[in-house]
């Protein structure tokens, strides 16, 4: 089990990718903290909001792999696949979903008691191209500077 954990901590795609999660996810709560003058915990495990840590992560992934195996390798053509898929669906596909969120939330509100549910969907999962891309820019610097 030691082994595993010490092969683990020392795999740089494994460690760059969550640093740059935790990065990013910090930097959501002091965006929150910066714009609305609240501490908000929820964004340290949320989705949504500025910067993209699924950006961060799946490019300094992508940055990682491609410094490690080259530009030319199939493992970085790969994971260069993958970003695109997953930047794509963040600012496209979840940021979709967010918006038809608000829209249910406002039309139950506006409906009577009898048909309210107990909570709202959640509305903040997707990201403006503008949060995708800064999370793809930190994914690139920390990915660079930590392997």
């Amino acid at each position: 089990m030691l082994g595993f954990l010490n092969d683990m901590l020392l795999n740089k795609t494994v460690v760059v990718p969550a640093l740059s999660f935790l990065i990013a996810q910090t930097l959501k709560v002091l965006t929150v903290i910066a714009f609305q003058k609240k501490f908000d915990f929820r964004r340290f495990i949320g989705s949504g909001g500025m910067p993209s840590s699924h950006s961060a992560f799946i490019v300094s992934l992508a940055t990682v792999v491609g410094k490690t195996y080259g530009l030319k390798s199939g493992l970085f053509g790969v994971s260069m696949a993958v970003a695109i898929i997953v930047m794509y669906d963040a600012a496209g596909v979840r940021r979709a979903a967010g918006k038809q969120a608000k829209v249910l939330n406002k039309l139950i509100c506006s409906m009577d008691d009898k048909t309210r549910f107990d909570e709202n969907l959640k509305e903040l999962i997707g990201h403006t191209p503008f949060e995708v891309l800064i999370g793809a820019i930190l994914g690139v610097a920390v990915g660079l500077l930590f392997s």
